[in-house]
């Protein structure tokens, strides 16, 4: 209820409204009283379960000028069909502006209808939108629920009754609530549905899923997008026929050509100083690179056809890097039917104007018409970075002309690596997901995230430049990896980035693209408008190196800043040799964000004082005593960053992602010698020129070094020497290794193995 009066104010309106609020409490409904913009804003922000509004159109702006149209107007930015009534004075409704009427749903004068009156139409227009604003499923199960029926199928908890026969299930119960467990049912629950039928509530859900975000039909998965990949690669390509395949991939899209027999022709993405993965450079994409790299490719010549059937990149990446979909689309229909977007980390891309044309559903009829268009798939994590349960993910799918998607067919697929036992919560969670990002509360909660991204981003660039300018301390400071400068395009004016106005940067896709050239970024081979930068993931910079790759006498290494954080319960996402990145989320608030700026201020106080490392990182030096006891924090980085420079880490990190290995074997007949005992685990050592059986993927960065079919070279090669480069790294930095998959590590001797084809 927003109005002018107070309230406790006096006089017969204010009496009136007061009766009012006590009638609609006394319905069930809790009532939030402001009484100007500001304090209705406040409401508005913090108030997600609003089920009905009162808005004075006389209500005062509270430093904003014409309060009852702003708060209108807010109210329409946030909410979808939220029921607004407007409380009017002595002027008529024909006064009002035209769009007034598309807003509200009811005019109120208060001293002309008895307060009970008025209180019955707002808490039955409130009932009516808590019942509506449920999407499809969950709002059938929620009925379900209700009607406390006894269970006769699995699961065999039945309902969460077992759980309370023994003292562990009745903690179990009590610790996640008889509700989660009353929603725990079979697939013979009919009236809920079939997740591979999609009848029922679960079809209307996907259906209504596929109209939120803007393809032609959708999938829930309830295995992450790990599944997703290994369904649309086991659908789009089949044994001995040619995939193209971004290097920059996920191990669950090699996973899916496995189970496929597919022949993978990988495509590499341009790299920078950092170590960071770039987009696959325009050049790459074009057909004739394509035809070129094929002609020349060991496991082309044995393929059924020419013609790859499956193109599969990541969009956008671990470090927010995602691409123009319609013209990288346009660049791979030449050379494929199918484009598969992997978007596991960018679901929420169609709900915010600053991704425009950023995410596979945007490649349709009106963007790319004619009979050239790609079928393309899209699978999204959306778990991720929307809000649903871990493990929830969905495949959107655009067929075209060229590669039809016939339903059953690729329900088939779907069956193969699906589930007959679902959790029904996990899919109201993507139904509920799905709910949040229709219409404009979508775009207001992203908005948020991005707002909080940018402000974040802001501040670090002014707390830099306060400590270099400080004078009474050193001045290092953290840098955040965006570009130094924007455009504004109104006027021309090239701003330093943290004096741009956060409007412009949250609302202009060019402040955010990677301009061909630009120092920043230090991806060579871009072209105009083919990558942007995500503002919500933000990575930190650590002295020590440049995008360039110029390694500095001293540095910070990002391990050693993560492990720091780590102390204070800061988790990161992805920490890689100089840099770290922060996802900001929907769940980021500044609060959040203002105690990581506290901790890297305190870091650097730490290593500006020498600070003993026992008192830094005190569980590094209890675990390992004789290497770190007596260290201080700055020797600790100095050792570590003397180490990664005179290896150069990171350079042959660079190298072996860009000079891949010479493919031997198809990845499926690997995978049958492996589970037929036809490998053996080999020492890095001992490992030159042997083809691998299994991934071998490093983390950081994440991407794979080494793909099953692949030799391993020579062994001053460019795979080999980075390998024993990190499996030296390793051993003197216990604690402080790098998560390898494909890697089986000799606790004794601490040296690298890796599973190869028996000679």
């Amino acid at each position: 209820m927003a109005v002018p009066e107070h309230p406790r104010a006096e006089g017969a309106r204010a009496e009136q409204l007061r009766k009012i609020r006590d009638a609609v409490g006394a319905g069930g409904f809790e009532v939030r009283w402001a009484v100007d913009a500001q304090d209705a804003d406040a409401v508005l922000r913090t108030e997600a379960g609003l089920a009905a509004a009162l808005v004075a159109w006389d209500l005062p702006g509270g430093g904003v000028e014409d309060g009852g149209p702003v708060v209108l107007r807010r109210i329409g930015r946030r909410f979808r069909d939220l029921p607004v009534f407007l409380i009017m004075t002595e002027e008529g409704v024909r006064d009002l502006p035209l769009w007034v009427s598309e807003t509200v749903v009811g005019y109120v004068w208060p001293l002309e209808d008895t307060a009970g009156f008025i209180a019955g139409r707002i808490t039955s227009a409130a009932r009516a939108y808590r019942e509506d604003v449920l999407p499809p499923f969950f709002r059938a199960l929620r009925r379900f629920d209700d009607a406390h029926e006894y269970s006769w199928h699995t699961p065999a908890h039945s309902g969460g009754v077992a759980f309370l026969k023994s003292a562990a299930g009745r903690a179990f119960h009590d610790y996640f609530g008889e509700r989660l467990l009353r929603s725990d049912l079979s697939i013979s629950v009919g009236e809920l549905g079939s997740l591979f039928e999609h009848t029922g509530p679960i079809g209307e859900a996907e259906r209504n899923a596929a109209r939120v975000f803007g393809s032609d039909s959708t999938y829930f998965v309830l295995h992450g997008d790990s599944t997703c990949n290994r369904l649309i690669g086991h659908f789009s390509v089949t044994r001995d026929e040619l995939a193209l395949v971004d290097r920059n991939c996920h191990k669950s899209v090699l996973q899916g050509l496995v189970v496929s027999g597919a022949r993978p022709v990988y495509l590499v993405p341009t790299r920078n100083g950092y170590g960071l993965a770039g987009p696959l450079p325009p050049a790459e994409l074009a057909p004739e690179a394509i035809a070129a790299r094929l002609a020349v490719h060991p496991l082309a010549e044995a393929a059924v056809s020419p013609l790859p059937q499956y193109a599969v990149f990541t969009n956008s990446t671990y470090d927010g890097l995602s691409y123009d979909a319609v013209a990288t689309a346009r660049a791979l229909a030449g050379s494929t039917p199918r484009v598969h977007f992997d978007e596991a980390w960018f679901a929420y891309a169609r709900f915010h104007p600053l991704y425009t044309g950023r995410y596979g559903m945007a490649v349709d009829e009106r963007t790319f018409p004619g009979p050239e268009r790609p079928t393309v798939f899209a699978t999204q994590s959306t778990h991720k970075l929307l809000a649903a349960l871990s493990q929830s993910a969905m495949v959107h799918v655009r067929p075209a002309p060229r590669a039809p998607v016939e339903h059953d067919r690729f329900n088939e697929a779907l069956m193969m690596h699906g589930t007959t036992s679902p959790l029904y919560p996990m899919i109201a969670s993507l139904d509920v997901a799905t709910a949040m990002m229709d219409g404009p509360q979508g775009e207001w909660l992203i908005d948020e995230a991005v707002t909080e991204a940018i402000r974040f981003r802001q501040e670090m660039v002014r707390l830099r430049k306060r400590v270099e300018s400080a004078g009474d301390r050193p001045g290092w400071f953290f840098g955040v990896w965006q570009p130094d400068s924007v455009t504004d395009p109104a006027t021309g004016a090239r701003l330093p980035f943290d004096e741009a106005p956060p409007e412009l940067l949250r609302t202009t896709q060019s402040c955010w693209l990677l301009e061909p050239g630009a120092a920043w970024h230090g991806f060579p081979g871009l072209t105009e408008e083919h990558c942007m930068l995500d503002p919500v993931k933000v990575t930190l910079t650590c002295p020590g190196i440049t995008a360039a790759g110029d390694m500095a006498e001293e540095g910070i290494p990002a391990r050693v800043l993560t492990a720091y954080l780590a102390t204070r319960n800061i988790v990161v996402e992805k920490t890689d040799s100089y840099t770290t990145l922060i996802l900001f989320s929907m769940g980021i608030t500044k609060g959040k964000w203002g105690t990581l700026l506290d901790a890297l201020m305190d870091f650097k106080a730490l290593y500006d004082a020498d600070a003993p490392l026992d008192r830094v990182l005190p569980a590094a030096v209890a675990a390992h005593p004789r290497r770190y006891a007596g260290l201080t924090l700055r020797e600790l980085c100095r050792q570590m960053h003397g180490r990664l420079r005179s290896a150069r880490l990171v350079e042959l990190l660079d190298t072996a992602f860009q000079q891949l290995p010479e493919p031997v074997r198809p990845p499926q007949h690997c995978y049958q010698r492996l589970v037929r005992g036809g490998t053996e685990r080999i020492r890095i050592a001992d490992a030159a020129n042997r083809v691998a059986a299994a991934m071998v993927t490093v983390t950081p960065p994440g991407i794979p070094v080494l793909m099953p079919g692949e030799s391993t070279g020579d062994t001053d090669g460019p795979l080999l020497r980075y390998l024993t480069a990190l499996e030296s790294f390793d051993r003197h930095f216990p604690g402080f290794r790098s998560e390898t998959h494909g890697v089986t590590i000799d606790e004794e001797t601490g040296d690298y193995q890796i599973e190869c084809l028996r000679r």
